[in-house]
């Protein structure tokens, strides 16, 4: 049995979700992702104006006039959530860890799937796997996602970014929608990256804090790295300090940046302290308008 209070959590973050999804966002994620490929439909007689190419000539001769072929896109997908549950996803410095973010991103993005009749999976990693659901659909499923994402123990506190993506290329051949949530602050390997991209469509959600980009004028503080342990002094009084913190922080942000965009992946990113909603309405958005190009 689940204690209450823990329904209570994942019953809120399913209203706030779902209010989303069911009002801005289940339109757009079915109209910016694409299925596997085109399903036969119909055969039915040819229109001015239909593609020559698309004739059916057996039923053509059959008939004595021209007939087509008509397809439809294949709309089931599989979305597989790939949820990072180190060590520093404990951290928040509002009303809200990196972690409980991640819960509710994913819940967005599996209700929005499950809208549209689609398949959701779940890899909880650290530096191992730590967990695997396999894909599927309904409301209850959903709720079981949330509910490890929030509550679920890592036997583990570090990170590597590889072992998702490499567990995914075992565990489904066929295209999904592939969402690694993290912090992004362990390596990635670009090869891996673009290999995952390729046959899979590979979505980066980075969540982050502001003190993860900005430190606060408090003076001499000690600080213990949630992964490894480490305890450090550091004087957030020092505006020099302040400055290389930021400075080697943008440049970590720049190099992520670069690689998604070399392998062809997009990054939506997330802080603690900010709406969700709006930065998830222009993902779609920019996604809407690429595909209306192509």
């Amino acid at each position: 049995m689940i204690p209450k209070d823990l329904l209570k959590r994942i019953r809120q973050i399913e209203l706030r979700t779902r209010r989303l999804v069911n009002e801005s966002l289940s339109g757009a994620y079915h109209s910016v992702f694409k299925g596997q490929g085109m399903n036969f439909d119909e055969v039915r007689e040819y229109q001015p104006g239909d593609d020559v190419r698309a004739i059916d000539w057996n039923v053509t001769a059959r008939m004595n006039h021209p007939f087509i072929k008509k397809f439809v896109e294949e709309r089931e997908l599989t979305v597989m959530l790939m949820v990072d549950l180190s060590a520093s996803g404990v951290f928040g410095s509002g009303t809200q860890t990196k972690r409980e973010l991640a819960a509710e991103i994913a819940s967005v993005l599996a209700f929005s799937a499950i809208r549209n009749s689609d398949k959701v999976g779940l890899i909880l990693f650290t530096d191992e796997i730590e967990a695997y659901l396999p894909p599927r659909k309904g409301r209850r499923h959903v709720l079981r996602v949330i509910r490890e994402i929030l509550f679920f123990e890592p036997k583990r506190r570090g990170t590597n970014l590889s072992v998702p993506l490499e567990f995914l290329l075992k565990v489904t051949s066929h295209k999904s929608i592939a969402v690694l949530l993290s912090d992004f602050m362990a390596p990635l390997t670009p090869s891996l990256v673009r290999q995952c991209n390729r046959r899979h469509d590979l979505v980066a959600v980075q969540i982050e804090d502001r003190h993860e980009w900005e430190l606060p004028q408090l003076g001499y503080l000690l600080v213990r790295d949630a992964e490894t342990g480490h305890m450090m002094e550091i004087n957030t009084g020092n505006e020099r300090q302040r400055k290389n913190f930021a400075t080697r922080r943008q440049q970590m942000a720049t190099e992520l940046e670069k690689l998604l965009a070399g392998a062809g992946v997009d990054r939506i990113r997330l802080r603690t302290d900010t709406s969700y909603s709006i930065a998830l309405a222009r993902f779609f958005e920019i996604r809407q308008n690429r595909r209306a190009h192509v």
